[in-house]
């Protein structure tokens, strides 16, 4: 029984890492320019807590997490072929406890460790031209279309003996279309992407293949700005797809369909240090995590010089 409960928890522990470092993305602003060669460390804590959801998959109940997530990443801007682009990587590490009823017997599972890293690329195609810093504070947004990559590297805690880890062994992909329009302190945000899956080749004892269909992700953000780096931004998003498949046979309980809504707030502390604090939970969940979000980051960012 206890090998089932991990075998179960090992599929909704898979998406909540997804979720932590991927999928359910709420990032409002992510197409918005800064001066080229601006550079930014951002240390994040994010607290996760929540009910597990299985739709019936296995005949686990009452399943909960509670998590933390401290997340270090590294953001650079620079000029790509005439178009304003940057490049954003980042390294989560979490600690959680996962307790849950298989039948009428209680159990518990305590899991730490590095999550797979990501990285991602974003290009603005129009209204975004690179700009150095004397310029773009003359510069005054108004419509930003741009496109950006998204990769999630197999970098993660990950026993292929052990049912649950934090690491997918794997890799993903998503490519996305973003717009972002201004008018006057009034920032509207929309992206839509796909993510795509490689096969983990060593799921559990190593011995079995196990993938996921492709996930069509929204989002939307309406921010205001009261003055320089600070605003506060009403989020959204939806997601659908992900069925996992082992050695070749999907399994269509674990279908995703979820949404989530949030708040998040700027307030720039001075020339090079801004606080951000957001908050999101569940408006709906099919199978995964339905969890609250707590999430604060201390950002330190200045302005390089090229080479």
């Amino acid at each position: 029984m206890r090998t089932l409960f991990k075998l179960a928890l090992s599929i909704a522990i898979a998406v909540l890492a997804e979720q932590v470092v991927s999928a359910q993305d709420l990032a409002p602003r992510a197409y918005v320019l800064t001066p080229l060669y601006a550079n930014a460390v951002t240390l994040t804590y994010g607290f996760y807590d929540g009910s597990l959801l299985f739709n019936g998959s296995v005949p686990v109940t009452n399943a909960t997490g509670k998590y933390n997530v401290p997340v270090i990443s590294l953001y650079h801007s620079f000029d790509m072929f005439g178009h304003f682009a940057n490049v954003t990587a980042s390294l989560p590490y979490a600690v959680g406890t996962f307790q849950g009823d298989l039948k009428t017997q209680a159990e518990q599972i305590y899991r730490s460790g590095l999550v797979d890293s990501t990285y991602r690329l974003a290009v603005n195609l129009k209204g975004g031209p690179p700009l150095e810093p004397a310029e773009f504070h003359k510069w005054k947004q108004k419509t930003i279309i741009g496109v950006s990559l998204k990769v999630i590297a197999p970098t993660g805690q990950y026993d292929p003996t052990k049912v649950i880890n934090w690491g997918g062994n794997r890799w993903a992909f998503k490519p996305e279309l973003g717009y972002s329009q201004r008018w006057g302190k009034v920032v509207l945000d929309a992206y839509g992407g796909v993510w795509f899956y490689t096969i983990n080749s060593s799921y559990f004892t190593g011995h079995n293949q196990q993938g996921e269909q492709p996930i069509g992700a929204f989002e939307g953000h309406l921010s205001y700005d009261w003055k320089l780096r600070t605003w506060v931004s009403l989020d959204g998003n939806f997601w659908f797809g992900g069925i996992t498949i082992l050695n070749g046979v999907p399994n269509l309980e674990t279908k995703q369909t979820g949404s989530r809504i949030g708040l998040t707030g700027s307030v720039r502390l001075d020339k090079h240090q801004s606080i951000k604090a957001s908050y999101s939970e569940g408006a709906y969940a099919r199978f995964g995590g339905n969890y609250r979000n707590l999430s604060v980051a201390w950002q330190w960012s200045w302005l390089g010089h090229p080479r």
